[in-house]
């Protein structure tokens, strides 16, 4: 075999060697750069500013989507099947970490992943749900950021905007633990102020507007009162087409459901809770293991209130609102 022959073989060989080469760290680069994977329950507002908020959070800890982290993302439509086999897909995936939207997301990923992290984004009830053990010690894979409200406070909001508020009905989806939950706390509260509770539950949210019609029917209720409850969250023109209709203001808990048409609400920003779980994700991807992270709170709520519907319902902006309120439409 000539030196030419051989020379060219060198050059293959050297050729296939550097290529393996490449491509082996071509792929620990991938591997290298993390996925997270997000699951949100439906799609309303109130959780599409949650996950733009997750997007802002990762990023203002170093993770930008496209450069140096993988993101994927499903919406389940307010389907519980849906929720289960996307949960499974990200498990598939290995994922390292993934974030539930809502309760019903997060409770179904911490199901089906035990073995990596889980974060839940807008949980009222994370104990109740069973995705930890406590606040401050989460003990398992799972953590993340709750949006319980500030009911007392909006209790007494609701009574500064209406002094003589006697009939309350509390509307909530009967499935939602979270605002099952929510919904009875607030009930307690307003009965030990004196206040007739009136609740209906739905199912879906096609029960929303025979239930509604028949809430605010022949004066039964003074002011209607919405829990953080998606399916509502997710039709809040059919809930305002009714109580508008009868002359009663609603009352939700979420700065999108006034948005929505609600009267006022002592609101948890949404996109700030999203932020919150955005930087949750990036601790764990620096390290931080979900069982020593406690559960995290939107410590104070803002008051937002709903000028258009102020007008509509003809009541009176009560003074002491008008330097720390935010106005909506």
């Amino acid at each position: 075999m000539n030196k030419k022959i051989l020379g060219t073989i060198g050059i293959l060989a050297l050729f296939t060697l550097f290529a393996g080469v490449y491509e082996t760290v071509d792929k620990q680069q991938k591997k290298a750069i993390p996925t997270v994977a997000l699951l949100q329950f439906m799609k309303h507002p109130a959780l599409d500013a949650i996950n733009k908020g997750i997007y802002e959070g990762l990023a203002s800890e170093g993770f930008h989507k496209g450069k140096n982290i993988k993101i994927l993302f499903e919406n389940a439509q307010g389907d519980q099947s849906n929720l289960k086999t996307m949960a499974s897909k990200f498990d598939n995936a290995q994922a390292d970490v993934s974030v539930g939207i809502a309760t019903p997301a997060a409770v179904s990923l911490a199901n089906t992943i035990t073995d990596r992290p889980v974060v839940f984004a807008a949980s009222t009830t994370p104990i109740q749900s069973k995705l930890v053990k406590s606040y401050q010690h989460p003990g398992g894979n799972v953590t993340g950021v709750s949006d319980q409200a500030p009911l007392k406070s909006q209790l007494k909001m609701m009574q500064t905007f209406l002094p003589h508020l006697k009939n309350l009905g509390v509307i909530y989806t009967s499935s939602d633990d979270s605002a099952s939950i929510q919904a009875k706390q607030m009930m307690t509260l307003a009965k030990k102020a004196g206040i007739q509770v009136k609740p209906y539950t739905i199912s879906s949210s096609n029960d929303l507007n025979q239930t509604s019609k028949q809430m605010v029917a022949n004066h039964q209720v003074d002011a209607v009162f919405v829990p953080t409850d998606n399916t509502i969250a997710g039709a809040m023109p059919t809930l305002i087409d009714s109580t508008n209709a009868a002359n009663v203001p609603v009352f939700p808990t979420v700065d999108t459901m006034v948005k929505d048409g609600g009267l006022a609400a002592e609101s948890i920003n949404q996109e700030e809770l999203g932020i919150k779980t955005g930087k949750q994700v990036a601790q764990i991807l620096k390290g931080k293991k979900p069982k020593d992270m406690p559960v995290g709170f939107i410590k104070k709520g803002d008051l937002v209130i709903n000028r258009a519907q102020l007008d509509k319902l003809g009541i009176k902006m009560p003074n002491k609102y008008n330097q720390q309120a935010k106005f909506v439409k």
